[in-house]
């Protein structure tokens, strides 16, 4: 038995993985993660189960801020362990209650293979509802950033906008992002690697350095 959780804990996707592939049905057909576009970002999430307090205020947070994620090139992938059927009404009825719709994929995991796959069901929480995962995965399809929520908080949607922003922002610069980050604020620069790159930096004035291997500067 304690083989086999070892097993389970360390066959979670992690950091760097290529994200696992499936096939799936959902609220706009079925779905292939690899058929998702070369050139996009994807923020695949999971919430606990429809019709749920939580979950409604978080996917409706989703659905909102939508145009920030396109924006950012990047699509919307909901999950829960859902019918089809069940997903669809709780978008009909979201949208006559509240007016927001729901207009992303959300996969009915009605047979748990996509949870058990990214290690949404963790059984100290629930064995029967995902808890509250969000993937990042990048266009060449690696996992860059993993958040996990308990059942009974909802996340934070400005922060998984910010994380998705330092992301790109990262990629597209190359540097790095200090604490609270945000779009405008000063960047790190990556550290010396030899002897002469520590020197070129401390004689940079164009850097505000704290140290040789603390430096931020404006993009």
């Amino acid at each position: 038995m304690e083989n086999q959780e070892f097993i389970e804990i360390t066959s979670m996707p992690r950091i760097g993985d290529n994200a696992p592939d499936f096939t799936a049905k959902t609220t706009k057909g079925d779905i292939k993660l690899s058929d998702f576009a070369k050139d996009k970002w994807i923020v695949m999430f999971s919430h606990p189960a429809d019709f749920t307090p939580v979950c409604t205020t978080e996917m409706s947070g989703f659905a909102i801020r939508k145009p920030e994620f396109d924006a950012f090139n990047t699509e919307l992938l909901g999950l829960s362990i859902d019918s089809i059927h069940s997903h669809l009404a709780w978008v009909n009825n979201v949208r006559e209650k509240t007016g927001v719709y729901f207009d992303f994929p959300i996969i009915a995991d009605i047979d748990m293979k996509v949870s058990k796959l990214y290690g949404m069901l963790q059984p100290n929480e629930s064995e029967t509802a995902a808890v509250r995962a969000v993937f990042f995965i990048d266009p060449k399809k690696k996992i860059r950033l993993i958040m996990y929520y308990p059942l009974n908080v909802g996340r934070n949607m400005d922060e998984i906008l910010r994380a998705l922003e330092a992301l790109q922002t990262s990629d597209e610069f190359g540097v790095a992002m200090p604490l609270d980050w945000k779009k405008g604020d000063k960047v790190i620069v990556p550290p010396p690697k030899t002897l002469q790159e520590m020197e070129d930096r401390l004689n940079d004035d164009s850097l505000e350095k704290i140290d040789f291997y603390l430096a931020k500067k404006s993009l």
